[in-house]
């Protein structure tokens, strides 16, 4: 069993930025997807970035050039950068974990098996 926390939530201004942290309680980067997602009110959890089976980074489009997904090994942490927030930006974001995913797949909550409890992002105009 795994257990992800996210961490580094808060309340920005447009254009602002903020660093999002995931602990998992083992380390778990070799063989497996990780990656965040985020869920709007009233819309899908949606995936923004993951780190796939065979390293590829693979980003949502809406966040390319803005968000920058980073991992330390020695802190079993997984990070989120995100640059130039933008008032669709705000949404309960997620860390998950799967055994395994490849191509675009990964961008989808199906192969995810692990998740976190949430952080709120809140970004005003």
């Amino acid at each position: 069993q795994v257990q992800l926390v996210e961490s580094g939530g808060g309340s920005v201004q447009a254009g602002g930025s903020l660093r999002l942290s995931c602990a998992a309680s083992r380390y778990m980067y070799t063989n497996y997807c990780m990656g965040w997602f985020r869920q709007a009110p009233g819309k899908e959890r949606e995936g923004v970035v993951v780190l796939d089976s065979d390293g590829t980074t693979r980003y949502a489009d809406s966040v390319k050039g803005r968000f920058t997904i980073s991992e330390d090994n020695a802190k079993n942490t997984l990070y989120l950068r995100m640059n130039s927030l933008k008032p669709e930006d705000t949404a309960v974001y997620y860390c998950a974990a799967s055994n395994y995913c490849s191509g675009d797949y990964c961008l989808t909550v199906g192969p995810y098996n692990y998740w976190g409890q949430g952080t709120q992002v809140t970004v005003s105009s």
